[in-house]
């Protein structure tokens, strides 16, 4: 069979040396100078290994690389809801879908740094600015560059996704003071054009290239439950992983079913399939924090529990995360009281 460690990407099917990947020998994500690449196969074995063996991988790796039990907290804004021109299937901000979401301009600065004090008595460490644009333009991009240096100055690290970037966007945003930018792949390339019609996935990543060249950090992770196979789900981790630097956040979504949107009643994920998720995460970005994002409302605590050891380390913290439910604070730190976690 053959040993995974010495594996390089192939288009044909490959034998997986399961043993190897239980106890730890299969490729690991990146170091600073060497990239190793995963195969979507290779991701398909590792969900298919016994679930035990999987998570007992994923801890591992984990704890070579993280404190167990600290997880990094966010707080999301939404400081431009609805209206958005763009089609993606899940979401209830597009304005061609009649969903319950209203079309509202731009917040003010001094209500966006009163939800970021806020945020931050919480005890988040990080504050996320999110806009329902397909881009900015430059008069939309002005006073976000305002909110995001005010914010700075009060001690939080900085993210924000406000949709394409267009040439020299990043750099103003750098400018500003933006520790992080939100850019999803949402699934893998083959998948896509089933959610997204509007954008094409060589736009994302030309976003995504466009952040790296000015050294803003990069949180980019996609949505699960879509109706995506596993394949599919893995060939999105494979995207990931084998960037040349891969993202320093990756959010795991579980889709939010939202009626009046194109996803609205497509079959629900299981649980332990977005377990198994967070597990070849955690295996294939060995360095990157794996955020547990949009979906936690619906998951039991238990589920919660089991995606922390499977190596899950960051969390969006608060009632709403852009226009969908979100575990309150208080009940995040009652999980984290049972659990022994604190945050970092």
């Amino acid at each position: 069979m053959q040993d995974t460690s010495t594996a390089t990407p192939t288009t044909t099917p490959v034998i997986i040396n399961t043993d190897a990947l239980i106890q730890g020998k299969g490729q690991s994500c990146h170091t600073e100078s060497t990239v190793n690449r995963w195969s979507v196969d290779e991701i398909v074995a590792l969900f298919e290994l016994p679930f035990s063996d999987l998570i007992h991988r994923a801890q591992t790796v984990h704890r070579e690389h993280f404190d167990p039990n600290a997880v990094q907290v966010s707080t999301l804004l939404s400081i431009k809801t609805g209206g958005c021109s763009e089609d993606c299937g899940y979401c209830p901000q597009a304005a061609r879908y009649h969903t319950d979401v209203e079309n509202e301009p731009l917040m003010k600065l001094e209500d966006v740094l009163a939800a970021a004090q806020a945020a931050k008595d919480n005890g988040a460490s990080r504050f996320c600015m999110g806009a329902a644009w397909r881009g900015p333009k430059q008069r939309d991009l002005e006073p976000v560059l305002k909110m995001i240096s005010e914010v700075k100055a009060m001690g939080l690290e900085t993210c924000a996704t406000l949709g394409m970037l267009k040439e020299g966007q990043a750099e103003q945003l750098k400018d500003a003071g933006l520790d992080y930018y939100n850019h999803n792949l949402d699934t893998a390339p083959e998948f896509y054009g089933d959610v997204i019609t509007t954008r094409t996935y060589q736009d994302r990543l030309e976003t995504l290239d466009r952040v790296r060249s000015v050294d803003i950090n990069v949180c980019c992770g996609g949505i699960i439950g879509m109706g995506e196979s596993r394949n599919q789900r893995a060939g999105l981790l494979a995207q990931l992983a084998n960037m040349e630097r891969p993202p320093e956040s990756v959010p795991i979504n579980l889709l939010t079913q939202v009626e009046g949107t194109p996803l609205h009643g497509v079959d629900e994920l299981d649980p332990l399939e977005f377990v198994r998720t967070i597990a070849a995460a955690r295996i294939t970005m060995p360095q990157s924090f794996v955020r547990l994002s949009a979906g936690r409302q619906s998951m039991h605590e238990g589920i919660q529990a089991l995606c922390f050891i499977a190596g899950a380390n960051s969390i969006f913290y608060g009632e709403k995360l852009l226009t969908t439910g979100n575990p309150e604070a208080e009940t995040d730190k009652k999980l984290f009281a049972k659990l022994g976690i604190h945050p970092i």
